[in-house]
C-alpha cells in the first residue's frame, strides 16, 4: 500500500506541476488524472472509464466567486486508487468521489494563506534581477511546495485508509451498495445537468433532444453521435459566418451609396 500510495502522491505531482509550469493545459481533469492513475497503478481501463464517469459529475462544476467547489483532481486520484486497491466495483468508487473532492476543497482554500506569505519572498527574488534564479525557484515551487499538503494528504490516505475502506464496504449490507450504485449513476446526469444549464441556448437546445434520440431509439453508439454533432457543428458555423459577412458587405455597400450621395 505505501508503495501505490507513493504512485498515487505522484500522479498529483505530475498533472499539477504540468500545469504550473505549462499555464493551465487541463491536466488536473479527471478525464486525464484517472488515467495517470490508473496507469501507475497497473489498471489504466479503469481509470479510463472512471475518468470518463467522473469528468461527466464534474463538468459542470467550477469556481465562481467565493464558492468553493469541490476538488476534482484529488477526488479522482483517491476514487481510482479505491477501486483499484480495493477490489471495489467503479460505482462505488465514483459515489465516493464527490465527498472526498469536498474534503480536498477545503484543504485547498486552508491552504492558500501559506502561499500569500511567500509573497515577499518573491518579490525580492524577482527584484533581484537574477532571472535564472527565479525561475529555477519558481519551478522547484510550482512542482514541490505549491501542492505538497494534498501530495501527503492523498499518501496518507492511500496508504492506511483503504484497507480499512475494504473492511467497511466488506461490512455493508447488499442495499447500501446498491443505493450507492444508483447514487452514482445519478451523479453522472446531475453533472451533465449542471453543464447543460450553464449552456444552455434556444437556437442549440434542438440538438440536446436530437442527440438523445439518436441514442436513445436508433441506438447510434457515442462515437458515431460525437461524428454526427461535429459535422451539424461545423455546418452551423460556417452558414453563421456566411451571414454575419453577408450583413457587413450589405452595410458597408450602404455606407459607400450614403458617401457617394
Amino acid at each position: 500500500m505505501v508503495q501505490s500510495a507513493l504512485l498515487c502522491a505522484l500522479a498529483w505531482l505530475i498533472v499539477n506541476g504540468i500545469d504550473r509550469l505549462l499555464a493551465w493545459q487541463t491536466c488536473t481533469r479527471p478525464i486525464v488524472t484517472a488515467m495517470v492513475t490508473g496507469l501507475l497503478l497497473g489498471d489504466i481501463t479503469t481509470g479510463i472509464i472512471m475518468g470518463a464517469s467522473l469528468e461527466a459529475i464534474f463538468m459542470g462544476i467550477s469556481a465562481i466567486g467565493g464558492s468553493v467547489p469541490a476538488d476534482a483532481c484529488a477526488s479522482a486520484i483517491i476514487a481510482v486508487a479505491s477501486t483499484v486497491l480495493a477490489g471495489t466495483d467503479i460505482e462505488t468508487g465514483l459515489a465516493l468521489a464527490v465527498p472526498i473532492g469536498t474534503v480536498m476543497a477545503t484543504v485547498n482554500e486552508l491552504y492558500k494563506p501559506v502561499l500569500a506569505s511567500f509573497a515577499p519572498y518573491w518579490e525580492k527574488v524577482a527584484g533581484s534581477g537574477n532571472v535564472k534564479s527565479f525561475k529555477i525557484q519558481l519551478t522547484a515551487f510550482a512542482l514541490l511546495i505549491d501542492r505538497l499538503p494534498q501530495a501527503i494528504i492523498i499518501f496518507l490516505a492511500v496508504a492506511f485508509g483503504i484497507e480499512g475502506l475494504q473492511a467497511v464496504l466488506a461490512s455493508l449490507p447488499a442495499f447500501v451498495l446498491r443505493g450507492m450504485s444508483a447514487a452514482s449513476s445519478m451523479m453522472t446526469g446531475v453533472g451533465f445537468a449542471i453543464l447543460t444549464a450553464m449552456i444552455w441556448d434556444p437556437q442549440i437546445g434542438v440538438f440536446f433532444f436530437a442527440g438523445f434520440v439518436l441514442a436513445k431509439y436508433l441506438g447510434l453508439p457515442t462515437l458515431a453521435i460525437a461524428i454526427l454533432a461535429f459535422t451539424v457543428a461545423i455546418t452551423y458555423f460556417f452558414i453563421q459566418k456566411q451571414i454575419l459577412d453577408s450583413k457587413a458587405k450589405a452595410v458597408e455597400t450602404k455606407n459607400d451609396e450614403e458617401d457617394f450621395f
